[in-house]
């Protein structure tokens, strides 16, 4: 009886949400890029999403962790009440939970780790933050440049990425599984240390 008890300790959760929109008109958007990484690593590890409550769910084990990925069906602006729900529903701690998110600040590419922040007016963050109680939680800034002009950020956001920028997704999408397989297992700091450019 102990023994299993101990099994179960080693079995560590964490919930791993992407941000996008649902809909086939979103599905390639630079707003998406949270979906987008976890359908390449569900499809890496032969996983299939699931619509469930709010959100899109699937599970891969690594290491002995369950990694818990969702992709919130609530739409951009409600994506917290996703997060809250399944961090509540599976019993992990906020600790344990990753979002990740594009990011106009960095030039496409960049990948980036932090443990808090602001939500630089990204209203998924501000809804999970809102949500949550605070701006401490982890997330993987991941860099869509801001090749935009004056009043056509939302334009940008919501507009597909480039032919030479899907071309380079592939391989940044296996760094930012990389990232998230880091942080599951060795924690934000140590991944923050090895993966930050």
């Amino acid at each position: 009886m102990g023994f299993f008890i101990y099994l179960d300790l080693q079995t560590m959760k964490y919930l791993v949400a992407g941000l996008g929109n649902v809909g086939p008109e979103y599905e390639l958007t630079r707003h998406n890029i949270g979906f987008l990484v976890l359908d390449r690593i569900a499809d890496n590890h032969k996983a299939e999403f699931a619509t469930t409550r709010l959100a899109d769910k699937t599970e891969i084990k690594f290491k002995g962790r369950q990694l818990h990925f969702i992709k919130p069906n609530t739409y951009m602006n409600l994506s917290g009440k996703a997060v809250t729900y399944w961090l509540q529903e599976l019993k992990i701690p906020k600790e344990n939970l990753l979002v990740i998110v594009d990011d106009l600040a960095l030039p496409f590419g960049t990948l980036r780790m932090r443990t808090k922040g602001g939500a630089a007016g990204h209203n998924g963050l501000k809804n999970i933050e809102l949500l949550l109680g605070g701006q401490d939680y982890s997330r993987l800034r991941f860099g869509i440049g801001s090749e935009f002009n004056k009043g056509q950020q939302v334009d940008y956001v919501l507009s597909n990425f480039s032919q030479p920028e899907i071309e380079n997704l592939p391989a940044l999408m296996d760094k930012a599984e990389e990232m998230i397989k880091s942080f599951c297992t060795q924690g934000a700091e140590r991944t923050m240390s090895l993966y930050n450019q």
